[in-house]
Parts: C-alpha cells; structure tokens; sequence
C-alpha cells in the first residue's frame, strides 16, 4: 500500500508519465509496454521502493521527482560524457533539462539558462569550457560574477584585492576544482588561460577565443549586462546563468539578467534555457526546500523583483 499509494495513486503517476501498463498480484508486478519504457518504469519502482525502506513513507513529489529524475538520465545518458581535463571524472548531464542546456551551449555562441539552485547552472557551464579549453576551440575561460552580497553587508574584508573578491568568486573555482587538477589550475592562472574576475574588471576589454561564463547573473543591472555582453570578441562563446527568483540588488534596480531575457530573445545565434525543479541534482531535500519555497505566499516586503 505504501509503495503503490493510496487507490495505487503511485502506479497511475508512472503509468501515465511512461506510457506502460501496470498490474499487480500475490507480491508480483507486471510491467508491460515498449521496451523502453518498461526499463524506466522498473527503474522508477526500484528507486521508490528503496526510498521507502530508508524513510517509511513516500508522497506523490516523491513520485514525480523519481520519474523526472529517470526519465531526464535516461535522455541525458545518450550524450557523451563532457570531456573535462581530469580523467578520472566523468561528467554527464543527469536529466532532459541539463541535456538540452548542455547541447544548447555546444551549438550557440552565446546561452542564457535560468533556473532554480541545484540545476547545474553553472557547473556545466564551467565543464563545458573545460571542454572547449581542453580540444582547443578556444584560448582562454573567464569565469565571471557580480560583487553583490546576499541580503547582508559584510562591512571591511581585511586582506589585499585578491582576498576581498575571493568569496564572490568561490563557488566558480569549486566548480573548476572538481574538473582540472589543482597544480594545473594554478599553471592556467599564471599564464591568463583560466581567469576568475568580479564583473567590475571587465569593462574596456575585448575578448577574442574565450569561453566567457557570467554567473549569478540575476545581480547584474541592465548597464552591466550591457557592458559584459559586449566583451565579447571573434571566436568567443558566453553563458550566462542566473536564477530570477534569488534577485539581491536594491529595491529600485531592474535586473539585467531579466531584462536581457526580454530584449534578446528574437536573436538568432542566441539560445535561452528555463531550467525547472525537475532538473536539480543536489541533496533531495534542495528540491523539497524549493517547493515550499514557492508554495508558501510571500508578503509584500518578500516579493522578488523584475
């Protein structure tokens, strides 16, 4: 009961979202349909019945993050690994969204993904450089993000300008700590092939055969976006990656990241990715955390802003 749901509510999930039919009699169940999709659907309810052995009880989000999860490997696992510089990682989207995300990066010069935390954002980006960096189509990979503090003032930070920017920029050379090994990263910097700069140093610059990544781009201003698109040179590529519902400028200020999304969207050789709830990959709790984020109303003070 506890497996199939109530009124086998369960089985009807996965029956509509995979097209099979399912039965079940004396401690048997019948999965039938296209191949395929009976391999999915058998995965589904093996992945289920695990999870209620762990934790006692299963709801129908469970249910339909273990489909979406399935189904988007299952999509996602017919394109090869992003060929990183470490070998030792192999790094593959892990749902539709993220397949379609990191094909949209392969074929256009220049991406906006928008998505909720956990979707690989900006991970996959930094693989997808690695990539690009690693069979020479491009020179150089400039990862770059806006100095924008989240809601609080952290006041003086003591140290010289590499220190002070430093935790802006951390979770961009997280990303490229998992890909590239540290001595070799270290070797890049020294010789300007990998850069990590807050968005205020680069305006004035051209950037020719660069692989150019703005994260958090929900913090830029619409002059900022301005400014950061406009670095871009012959034979360079950007990605730029936000999430509109995590906006930490003034109360008065438009985000550049959604105005870009409204301006641009008619440009060809321009390509612009909504990445859902579906396509996180973090701790199953981030999913659960997100939901009753935009479950529970929020008050006048809590709206985010456009």
């Amino acid at each position: 009961m506890s497996l199939f749901g109530s009124c086998d509510q369960h089985l009807k999930s996965v029956r509509e979202a995979l097209g099979v039919s399912i039965t079940h009699r004396d401690s048997e169940v019948r999965v039938v349909g296209e191949e395929a999709a009976v391999a999915c659907a058998t995965e589904v309810l093996e992945q289920l019945k695990s999870q209620l052995e762990r934790r006692g009880s299963l709801d129908r989000h469970d249910v339909a993050r273990t489909i979406a999860q399935v189904v988007g490997r299952d999509d996602g696992g017919r394109q090869a690994p992003i060929d990183v510089i470490e070998a030792t990682r192999s790094i593959k989207p892990r749902s539709a969204g993220q397949a379609r995300y990191v094909e949209a990066i392969r074929e256009h010069d220049v991406v906006f993904a928008v998505g909720p935390a956990g979707t690989g954002k900006t991970y996959l980006a930094v693989a997808t450089a690695v990539e690009a960096l690693k069979n020479r189509e491009i020179r150089k990979i400039v990862l770059v993000r806006p100095a924008v503090e989240a809601g609080e003032s952290l006041g003086f930070l003591p140290g010289d300008l590499q220190a002070k920017i430093n935790p802006y920029l951390r979770p961009l050379l997280d990303a490229l700590h998992e890909m590239v090994d540290y001595d070799q990263i270290q070797r890049f910097m020294e010789q300007d092939v990998i850069e990590v700069v807050p968005l205020a140093y680069m305006r004035g610059r051209t950037l020719n055969s660069a692989f150019i990544i703005l994260d958090e781009a929900q913090n830029t201003t619409v002059a900022q976006m301005k400014m950061f698109l406009t670095r871009m040179g012959e034979g360079s590529r950007i990605v730029v990656a936000g999430d509109t519902t995590q906006i930490d400028l003034p109360q008065h200020a438009r985000s550049g990241l959604v105005d870009a999304l409204s301006r641009l969207r008619n440009i060809r050789g321009i390509a612009q990715l909504q990445l859902s709830k579906a396509d996180i990959v973090r701790h199953r709790l981030v999913q659960d955390i997100v939901n009753a984020y935009e479950e529970t109303p929020r008050s006048k003070s809590g709206k985010s802003r456009r």
